[in-house]
């Protein structure tokens, strides 16, 4: 199975930076974030990938202040050109934005990447989902989730023909004619659409894995979509063995009207896991995090990811009826998750946001029992892999290579060892040829 990890600074938990052993300071630190990938890259994992939004918040403060996601982080690829030199086997992935850059510049960030990292960079493909970052760019609201994916779309086949500016031997850097490149191996982009044009080429050789993987985590009709067209790993979201398989089967069963072999996308299941020597201490560290949420937080968590206004509501009452919209403009499955929560189980909203986590429940247990729940999704065929997200770091990530990792190898469901140089070669996917290229 491939594993990856989402790392944010603390942990994954909303309170993890109010623990004891959290790093204060971790957020902005680069030694830290070092000593993390080296522990991901001990445990041989697949890909250490960051999550990221171009915008501070800039309302609700009080809130944000007690649960500072993305208030004072590094850029991805800043981060990720950084740990490239601290790290030799992992894959090294970042979340930018198609909203609100353009494709040149990301073509040419994630070129550069691959090549600092010797063929290990990978794009998370986002069209952003709140009104922060499109207020940092012009733009009073995201515009509509469709035109959003229009543009993410077209954006991507850009990108993917600026990578391929260059064929693999073109520069050829040769002294006794006097020729740097062979200029019959350049192929300029001459791309003109609904939102991009672009007529030039990448000033930087073709990446070493042909094209830097290509990372998506649409849930919704839209977003499975242009995940089957340009995906090459899909974070899922689903909360049931049952849904996973739904899942997995819908978008597989889409990439063969895209010309695209289904074994090309590996689709990661988002899990948070909290590992310990029994159960119930893996419960009593959960609920020891629980306890240091805010009312504050529960409350913005919640409304953010409703997109509804749940101000001056007691939180021992389940939200009105009247207070959830419609329907949802960002994260579609988040809030489908809720509204289900509230309408089937009947919670308070106190009770919501104690029980609420982004995507999917947070196993906790011994290391066989979250071993026996990863091998039951993977033999299921619900996922390729998992994206794993820990509570609290470096922790819990700790405790999962020390412990589940051996498990894993033991059921033989996990490698032993780095086979291949590259993100692509371990994760089993192909080199894409150069198109233009003779033979």
């Amino acid at each position: 199975m491939a594993l990856a990890t989402l790392v944010h600074p603390t942990g994954y938990h909303v309170a993890s930076w109010l623990h004891p052993q959290a790093q204060a300071d971790a957020s902005t630190s680069i030694e830290y974030y070092q000593r993390v990938a080296q522990t991901a890259e001990r445990g041989l994992f697949d890909l250490f990938f960051i999550a990221d939004t171009p915008a501070a918040r800039t309302s609700n403060l009080t809130a944000f202040s007690r649960m500072p996601l993305f208030m004072n982080v590094f850029e991805p690829v800043t981060l990720l050109s950084a740990l490239s030199g601290a790290t030799r086997h992992i894959g090294l992935g970042g979340t930018a934005s198609t909203s609100f850059s353009e494709p040149y510049n990301i073509a040419r960030q994630f070129a550069s990447l691959d090549h600092l990292s010797h063929g290990r960079a990978a794009w998370n493909v986002v069209t952003s989902a709140n009104d922060f970052a499109a207020k940092n760019f012009g733009l009073d609201r995201l515009p509509a989730h469709g035109d959003r994916y229009a543009r993410a779309r077209e954006f991507v086949q850009v990108v993917r023909q600026l990578w391929d500016s260059w064929e693999d031997d073109a520069f050829i850097r040769d002294r006794a004619q006097g020729l740097f490149f062979d200029p019959a191996k350049q192929h300029a982009v001459a791309h003109e659409g609904a939102h991009f044009r672009v007529n030039g080429a990448l000033n930087i050789a073709r990446p070493p894995q042909g094209r830097p993987v290509i990372i998506q985590a649409g849930a919704s009709d839209t977003g499975r979509e242009l995940a089957a067209e340009t995906a090459e790993v899909v974070f899922a979201s689903e909360s049931t063995i049952e849904d996973g398989i739904g899942f997995y089967r819908d978008l597989k069963g889409r990439m063969p009207r895209h010309g695209r072999d289904p074994d090309q996308l590996k689709v990661l299941a988002g899990l948070p896991v909290l590992v310990a020597a029994s159960r119930q201490e893996a419960e009593d560290m959960h609920a020891e995090l629980q306890a240091l949420i805010h009312p504050d937080v529960g409350r913005s968590r919640l409304a953010m990811d409703l997109e509804a206004d749940l101000s001056g509501l007691d939180l021992d009452q389940p939200i009105p009826e009247e207070r959830i919209p419609k329907s949802a403009n960002f994260h579609q499955a988040y809030f489908n998750h809720i509204v289900q929560m509230i309408r089937v189980e009947k919670l308070t909203l106190r009770q919501l946001y104690l029980r609420y986590e982004r995507g999917n429940k947070t196993i906790r247990g011994t290391a066989r029992e979250v071993a026996d729940q990863m091998q039951a999704w993977f033999e299921a065929g619900a996922c390729d892999g998992f994206m794993l997200m820990f509570n609290l770091l470096p922790r819990d990530m700790e405790a999962f290579v020390d412990l589940v990792v051996p498990e894993l190898q033991r059921r033989g469901l996990m490698r032993s060892l780095y086979e291949g140089r590259t993100l692509r070669e371990n994760l089993g996917l192909i080199r894409p040829p150069h198109p233009r290229a003779a033979g």
